[in-house]
């Protein structure tokens, strides 16, 4: 969940911000799956049910239409004849956004996956999941050996990135404007700001409620074949490099020429993913 901080926006960066996320007209209407803890998550479907899925989650202060569908991502993976379900994760999208801090915690976020693929009635799938959604993605593979075969985890190193992000500020920011001088923290919530649709409030709750939970730890990896991806400008690339060096089955693809925020536009992610998602060794 760690954002490279510029000044100057990619021409994706400027789309989301145009955009807002709002749904085209080829966007599926969002399917609500109910959480454990009776929250609504929204979830789309694009692709022939009869076959193989791939299940996505997207990444901090984003959504599923946003992180998967207007970055190619769905139209590539159905094209491949793959059946794919993508949720907008609690607090973000059209899915509910609590603002009380203790309904967000990994044990939650996978919980919401686990809802969503026995709604769906998927025994098992493949995964793909940016940021905040490759953390999920690494614990429901620890967690659910038997329902996720294999993942993408892009942008994600191992430790926690949050604990530079200053939600005291963050919660004045909100109440009445006051400046933010870090600049990590500031950074955090112009981002998340500069989309329409945003709860920033709940935006702020998922950052305490998940701050020093569970982590990627290289010393318990995931047995299943991992497919770790970052930008060859993430801040992150080295660590995530680590992460998987660590992984018994896992492999290292790094992003030419991209940062964190710009590395889901990239094709050859899309490709390097679509290649490891095929092989069923």
């Amino acid at each position: 969940m760690t954002w490279r901080i510029d000044n100057d926006f990619t021409a994706h960066e400027k789309q989301v911000r145009e955009d807002g996320g709002v749904q085209s007209a080829e966007s599926p209407r969002p399917v609500f799956v109910m959480s454990h803890d009776g929250l609504k998550i929204a979830t789309y479907e694009w692709g022939p049910t009869d076959a193989q899925t791939v299940v996505l989650v997207h990444g901090f202060a984003s959504s599923a239409i946003l992180n998967w569908e207007r970055t190619g991502w769905v139209r590539d993976l159905t094209r491949a004849g793959f059946h794919v379900i993508a949720l907008d994760q609690r607090g973000h999208g059209a899915s509910d956004k609590p603002h009380d801090s203790s309904a967000y915690s990994m044990r939650n976020l996978v919980a919401d996956l686990l809802a969503v693929m026995d709604t769906y009635m998927i025994n098992v799938a493949k995964f793909g999941g940016y940021s905040l959604g490759a953390r999920v993605g690494w614990q429901a593979a620890l967690d659910l050996p038997d329902r996720i075969s294999r993942a993408v985890l892009g942008g994600i190193p191992d430790g926690d990135p949050l604990t530079r992000f200053r939600v005291d500020d963050a919660r004045a920011f909100i109440a009445d404007g006051s400046a933010v001088d870090d600049k990590l923290t500031r950074a955090y919530l112009e981002m998340a700001d500069g989309i329409p649709g945003n709860d920033l409030t709940a935006l702020v709750a998922l950052v305490e409620g998940m701050r020093g939970g569970l982590q990627p730890d290289p010393a318990n990896p995931p047995g299943q074949p991992l497919l770790f991806a970052t930008g060859s400008e993430d801040r992150i690339v080295e660590a995530s490099r680590n992460l998987a060096a660590a992984t018994p089955r896992g492999r290292f693809f790094e992003i030419p020429k991209r940062n964190h925020f710009n590395a889901p536009t990239s094709r050859s992610f899309r490709d390097a993913a679509l290649t490891f998602l095929r092989d069923e060794l």
